[in-house]
């Protein structure tokens, strides 16, 4: 006799249905009950995928959430159970199911984020844009009395002007970033304006590049690049420096007694990385020729051939005067300027920089005596371990410079020049 089920099918029925209809693939009975239960989905990885998922699972750099969701998939793919994922990832069993879920039918694009709609926008695309172009425009040319804006400033003067019925700093915030729009930050740059420019540049890097006049340089032929580094000040310290410690960085009192400045003269030979410097009082042409004799009555440079004195237009080396005055004392030198305002082109500029970064900063010297003596300490330092630098910009640098000049200057011409304004374009004052 067939046994009644309380649903009133008999067991032999149910069994006859059974064995008719196949099992589900999604599904499983479980050992004494006719329940069906839900069944892992089956993950199998291609190379592509398996590699990808693996950075991914790895990574110190993607977002937290992506990273679980790729070891959730990986241990599915090596035959883990959800509950042993779970355990594993340390999240919920649904978590587990949901993103095997999401891979098994959409792939790997199926672990990104839904796209969410989100609240609805506050401003208009038409708002948003005019926020952005006023950001873009000098306070100026609106009447506003500021250098620069904020984005307080901006979300007062959008209101004030009608743009938008209110608007937060954080939300004008949130519009500039989309545009990486900053204008609260400036730069400063200078324009090039000597009419030689291409031609002096040019003959100072093919100095680095060891050539003169198209003539490669000789073995007795030195470029020497020379510049002063003015006004090294000598600060005392009302309480002494305290050395870095535990959680703690090397600290400086801020008040401090002033102890005079002295002028740093160096002379750096580009090729064979040696500095040699002179300290005065102040700069001038006595200073710089006293440093030029150093240099000059020692060897290798007294008996060389030729010694190119690289420097910029500054008031101790100006002009022909200058260049009449270094070789009538030494007819084997050879004075070349850099171009007006391109004293970057100048190598002892990066020495100085150097100087100012590991022997001046921070400022904590008792004399003047006490801030020359730690400049020659350091030059010997130098010299005993320097190495030539690595001079990156090439004549190729140079003509992608002077062709974006020339394009800038093109623009300038085509714009119409505003009515009261007595700035002039670069390229029409060298017409003039």
């Amino acid at each position: 006799m067939d046994h009644i089920l309380p649903c009133g099918v008999s067991i032999s029925a149910a069994a006859h249905d059974t064995a008719a209809s196949p099992e589900p693939d999604t599904r499983s009975i479980r050992e004494g009950s006719s329940v069906p239960v839900p069944r892992a989905r089956q993950i199998t990885l291609t190379p592509t995928d398996r590699r990808k998922l693996k950075a991914l699972a790895y990574s110190h750099a993607a977002a937290y959430q992506q990273v679980i969701r790729a070891r959730i998939i990986r241990d599915a793919a090596h035959g883990y159970s959800n509950t042993k994922i779970a355990a594993r990832q340390q999240v919920h069993i649904d978590t587990v199911r949901y993103w095997r879920g999401r891979y098994a039918d959409e792939g790997l694009p199926g672990l990104a984020d839904r796209r969410r709609t989100g609240r609805p926008p506050r401003f208009t695309p038409v708002q948003v844009a005019e926020v952005k172009a006023m950001a873009c425009q000098l306070p100026a040319e609106l009447a506003v009395p500021l250098s620069r804006w904020s984005c307080p400033d901006l979300a007062h003067e959008a209101i004030a002007r009608g743009l938008v019925p209110a608007i937060s700093a954080s939300t004008i915030r949130r519009i500039l970033a989309a545009d990486t729009i900053k204008p609260w930050q400036h730069q400063s740059w200078i324009f090039i304006r000597d009419p030689d420019f291409a031609t002096k540049a040019s003959r100072v890097l093919d100095l680095y590049a060891r050539t003169y006049d198209g003539e490669p340089l000789g073995v007795d032929e030195y470029v020497v690049s020379s510049d002063e580094k003015t006004s090294i000040q000598a600060r005392c310290r009302c309480h002494p420096t305290l050395a870095p410690g535990v959680a703690r960085m090397m600290r400086v009192n801020h008040e401090y007694q002033r102890g005079g400045a002295l002028a740093y003269l160096a002379a750096y030979d580009v090729h064979q990385a040696h500095v040699f410097s002179h300290c005065s009082a102040k700069t001038g042409i006595i200073p710089f020729m006293t440093l030029v004799e150093k240099v000059m009555t020692q060897e290798p440079y007294a008996s060389a051939k030729r010694v190119f004195w690289v420097v910029d237009n500054g008031s101790s080396h100006r002009g022909q005067a200058a260049i009449g005055r270094l070789t009538k004392r030494f007819p084997n030198a050879v004075m070349v300027h850099t171009p007006t305002h391109a004293s970057w082109l100048n190598q002892v500029e990066i020495f100085f920089s150097i100087v100012q970064r590991k022997v001046v900063t921070p400022n904590d010297f008792t004399s003047l005596d006490q801030v020359e003596d730690r400049l020659t300490a350091f030059e010997q330092h130098y010299n005993a371990t320097a190495r030539p630098f690595r001079w990156k910009f090439t004549p190729a640098d140079l003509e992608d410079l002077m062709a974006r000049i020339e394009r800038h200057e093109q623009k300038e011409q085509n714009l119409q020049q505003p009515p009261g304004c007595d700035h002039q374009p670069a390229g029409l004052a060298h017409a003039a």
